[in-house]
């Protein structure tokens, strides 16, 4: 598993191992210690060194959050595609193949949509974010010809107390400066945590699953409504509405493509497939990370 210091990581680890999984990390940088396998995303991987494995689970990548400057826009883009093509051939080609390989991606595929209801089969859209979500998910291919069954996880807004959107938005809201972001029509597609890394391992599980699949409740709610929910859970008002203008000037082209942006996406290949989706209503998945 590679990926396992941020949040998603850092949620499945402990999962996977309750229910006897032995894992062994992908590390960057430094001799490995037990349990580990040292690579550098860049470099080609010895398909001997990832050999012999039942799953392979790949989330790592640089992160998004921050101003997108031409050099962290490269960084974004690379650390994704290099790190995948290059794990996915060594994966190909190792000695005893994994059964399955489930890699990372964003809903971002499927760009600005409005009120549009995206599904697995929608096409992807326009943007800086759809243009990596392809590359990234070509990047498998490697393993997907190989005839290891491959999912590509379309992660949407991840609620979780341990990083991604969620500290980001408490500090004003718990002041009672949150509001609405730009207009508060576009739609915004999130997963508990919880539910996100159960969807993992149903993923690592069900041979139903294949090629992209949405990891979002199948409740996605308007950044109005996040807003309001959001703000009725902390007991806090929100009535400081942050312009479309301001979140431009603070965020860059990351504000448009993420916060401002519209994704309506329905979980359709989850819900074929049986995963039971625990948190379905954001309130519930809000009060569960905020009020115990």
């Amino acid at each position: 598993m590679s990926g396992v210091s941020g949040p998603i990581g850092a949620a499945l680890l402990p999962l996977l191992k309750a229910r006897g999984f032995e894992v062994t990390r992908l590390v960057r940088g430094g001799p490995a210690k037990n349990g580990q396998i040292a690579w550098d995303p860049a470099q080609p991987l010895s398909p001997e060194s990832v050999s012999g494995f039942e799953a392979v689970v790949h989330l790592a990548g640089e992160t998004i959050f921050g101003r997108w400057t031409e050099a962290k826009k490269r960084r974004i883009l690379d650390s994704r595609v290099q790190g995948t093509r290059n794990l996915a051939a060594a994966l190909a080609n190792a000695p005893a193949r994994p059964r399955v390989f489930v890699s990372g991606s964003a809903i971002g595929y499927y760009g600005d949509r409005g009120d549009e209801i995206l599904r697995e089969r929608s096409s992807s859209g326009q943007g800086f974010l759809a243009e990596v979500c392809r590359e990234w998910e070509g990047a498998t291919r490697a393993a997907a010809d190989a005839g290891i069954r491959t999912v590509c996880l379309r992660i949407g807004i991840v609620l979780s107390r341990d990083g991604g959107a969620l500290p980001k938005m408490l500090f004003p809201f718990r002041l009672g400066l949150g509001g609405n972001m730009g207009s508060g029509e576009q739609w915004w597609s999130w997963i508990h945590v919880h539910d996100l890394v159960a969807a993992i391992h149903h993923s690592i599980k069900s041979d139903l699953l294949q090629g992209p699949v949405n990891g979002v409740s199948p409740k996605p709610v308007t950044n109005a409504e996040f807003t309001k929910t959001l703000a009725a859970v902390l007991s806090r008002p929100a009535i400081f509405p942050v312009p479309a203008f301001a979140a431009r000037a603070v965020f860059g082209q990351m504000a448009d493509e993420m916060l401002l942006a519209s994704q309506r996406v329905e979980p359709a290949s989850l819900i074929t497939s049986g995963y039971p989706f625990q948190y379905v209503d954001l309130g519930k998945a809000l009060k569960d990370l905020l009020t115990r």
